[in-house]
C-alpha cells in the first residue's frame, strides 16, 4: 500500500507542483490550503504517514500547526517546505517537533530524496 503525504501550503501552484511530483513517484497525496484546514482534517481523523507545511500562511501559519498537530499525533514526520531561511525559525519549529525544514524551491529529485529519508518504508 503506498503511503499517504499530506501536503498544507496556501499557495494553489506550490500544491500542485508538489503534489503531481510526489504522485509521480507513487505517494497518495491529500491537501489543506492552510493550517487551520489541515487541523481541522486531523481532529477530524485523518492519519497521514507524513505532513509536509509551509510556514507562512493564513488562518493557522505552519508553526501554529506542528504545535497543534504533535498533540495529536507524535510521530508522524513533519517537514517543513517554505521561503523562510531564518534558524530563528527553523529551530522553533525543530523545537516543536518538525522533523526537517526544506527551503522553496526545492527540484522534484530533493524533495523525494528528502521524503525517502524521513518516511520509513517509502
Amino acid at each position: 500500500m503506498s503511503k499517504t503525504i499530506f501536503v498544507v501550503d496556501d499557495s494553489a501552484v506550490m500544491l500542485a507542483s508538489v503534489k503531481q511530483n510526489l504522485e509521480l513517484a507513487g505517494f497518495r497525496v491529500e491537501t489543506a490550503g492552510d493550517g487551520q484546514e489541515a487541523f481541522s482534517k486531523l481532529q477530524g481523523g485523518f492519519k497521514p504517514d507524513l505532513i509536509i507545511t509551509d510556514i507562512n500562511m493564513p488562518k493557522m501559519n505552519g508553526i501554529e500547526l506542528i504545535r497543534n498537530t504533535r498533540s495529536l499525533l507524535r510521530f508522524t514526520p513533519i517537514l517543513a517546505l517554505t521561503t523562510e531561511s531564518q534558524t530563528t525559525k527553523r529551530d522553533e519549529a525543530k523545537k516543536l517537533g518538525a522533523t526537517g525544514w526544506l527551503v522553496k524551491p526545492v527540484g522534484g529529485n530533493d524533495l523525494i530524496k528528502v521524503v525517502k529519508q524521513v518516511l520509513p518504508g517509502a
